[in-house]
């Protein structure tokens, strides 16, 4: 009767945060088990776990929004992220092909995973498996970061797809900068489950592009999550989702405007005004407080008041400030470049423009400007700005000296093949000459995306410290027949394509036989 006592009390911490049926039951125990986690230290930590949330949410933003110092602040996070590592193991992966992300490649390489984190990574005969450790024969494989789509709809537009599940773009007004992706996403969305079987470990959940200002990104780990708090990127920086072009002027062209690419940049312009205003009535207010609070005299009055807080407002004033990245979903090149010329006369930063048909065209420009462009492999022409693109399109922007390709997906479909889509532009662009090999072609789904995202400190490249965000392919992860075998997340074996026990499901499709709604695992 001991060892079922001593699973329940294992499984406990994690289930309190888990969202993927009772097959993740099965997941995390053999997670446990793997770990050789005491049962007192697994009971500890779910007794503790609301107490650790609470105490980073004080932490990073203040009781009640105050500072030490008494003046009002509002939260940088109200809703931080509760992301704990599921169980893992100490593993040495072993005899691979490596693609570091960084730009090496080691053929016969090592990975040594050690406490959620990359421990090693080198030749497989200068890297030891410490003591306890398990080894993993990978001749044969290719090993690879986990990969990044850094443009993503799941959650926001889950499976099953329906109205009463659209809830990716609010429709109401062309600046709805005060929603946040977030308090949309479903993590119960079956497409999370067929992702993770593509090796995708981190992606950007965007708003749609609807409006001038679509509002807030999520930036998730993924991971089984009875919350979206559960599986937020720790400390990951939000973004700002934007939309130039065909899109605004489509939607609001009836709705009293705007109707032109001239009107949708007054829109943009005339709300930076505003934010920029808002940004130093807040400044002014904390200079205001700090003199009022240096004041010895006995008679110098109340403290100032602060301004009405504005959830609109503030999104854009993070931006201005940095802290808030800026995504901007747009096609042709002109357009590009003006949204750069805005950019530059009210002080903020484009980091990415996202699908950006007509990259080629400024590849040159994007890379001065220190802007990546996240890009599909060969989609185009399903309306008239969509038209004019080439297929070596994400090449050209990464044989641009200091260009910063990405290939995104922007498809519930595509997500689970990025390493395909990144494939077939690599082929593009030897086909006109450009060097292009594996290493290099990683970086488009690895490390560019988490570069532009502002999680590079973390993920995104095999290399000491970092996350264990780590795939296993059955071969060239650029082959059509590639397949992901194992994908670890901070050292956690979340997906086994040999054990079905690995192989999570949503409560939704318990009883579905054959899955066949979503395409089936992987599909």
């Amino acid at each position: 009767m001991a060892q079922p006592k001593l699973r329940l009390q294992q499984v406990e911490g994690p289930m309190r945060k888990t969202g993927w049926t009772a097959l993740a039951v099965l997941m995390l125990s053999a997670c446990a088990q793997q770990n050789g986690a005491e049962s007192e230290e697994a009971a500890e930590a779910a007794a503790s776990e609301d107490t650790e949330i609470a105490a980073k949410t004080a932490e990073k933003d203040g009781d009640d929004g105050d500072k030490a110092d008494g003046a009002v602040h509002p939260p940088l996070d109200p809703y931080p992220s509760t992301y704990e590592a599921y169980p893992g193991e100490t593993v040495l992966l072993t005899g691979a092909t490596v693609l570091t992300g960084a730009g090496d490649r080691i053929a016969n390489g090592a990975v040594l995973i050690a406490d959620g984190k990359i421990s090693a990574v080198g030749a497989a005969g200068d890297i030891e498996a410490p003591e306890g450790a398990r080894t993993v024969n990978a001749n044969g494989k290719w090993i690879t970061p986990g990969i990044i789509d850094i443009h993503s709809h799941l959650g926001d537009y889950p499976s099953p797809s329906n109205s009463t599940t659209s809830d990716g773009n609010e429709i109401v007004n062309p600046n709805t900068a005060y929603v946040w992706a977030e308090h949309s996403v479903w993590p119960q969305d079956a497409g999370f489950t067929r992702a993770l079987a593509g090796g995708i470990t981190t992606l950007q959940v965007l708003p749609g592009s609807a409006n001038l200002f679509g509002g807030r990104s999520a930036i998730l780990k993924n991971v089984p999550s009875r919350s979206v708090q559960g599986m937020k990127f720790p400390d990951a920086p939000y973004g700002l989702k934007m939309a130039c072009g065909e899109n605004p002027k489509r939607v609001y062209g009836e709705r009293g405007g705007p109707q032109t690419r001239m009107g949708n940049f007054a829109g943009y312009r005339a709300a930076w005004i505003e934010a920029a205003a808002y940004k130093k009535k807040w400044e002014d207010y904390w200079a205001d407080y700090d003199e009022w609070a240096e004041n010895d005299d006995d008679d110098k009055g109340d403290a100032p008041d602060a301004p009405t807080r504005d959830l609109k407002l503030e999104t854009l004033a993070g931006a201005l400030n940095g802290d808030i990245t800026v995504n901007m979903h747009c096609y042709r090149a002109d357009e590009m470049v003006q949204v750069l010329d805005m950019a530059k006369e009210f002080g903020y930063k484009v980091r990415t423009f996202h699908h950006a048909i007509e990259a080629y065209k400024i590849a040159d420009y994007l890379a001065e400007n220190g802007v990546c462009a996240a890009m599909w492999a060969d989609w185009w022409g399903f309306k008239l700005e969509a038209f004019d693109t080439v297929g070596e399109n994400v090449a050209l922007v990464h044989a641009q000296p200091g260009g910063c390709a990405i290939v995104h997906s922007d498809d519930a479909l595509g997500i689970q093949r990025l390493n395909q889509e990144a494939a077939k532009a690599m082929a593009d662009g030897r086909r006109i000459g450009v060097e292009i090999e594996p290493e290099d072609a990683i970086a488009w789904i690895t490390a560019n995306p988490a570069e532009a995202m502002g999680i590079a400190d973390e993920t995104g490249t095999l290399e000491a410290g970092k996350m264990a965000d780590v795939v296993v392919w059955n071969g060239n992860p650029f082959s059509v027949y590639a397949k992901a075998e194992k994908v670890y997340i901070d050292g956690a074996l979340m997906y086994d394509r040999s054990d079905p026990k690995r192989s999570p499901r949503v409560d939704f499709e318990l009883g579905l036989h054959d899955n066949s709604f979503t395409g089936g695992a992987g599909q």
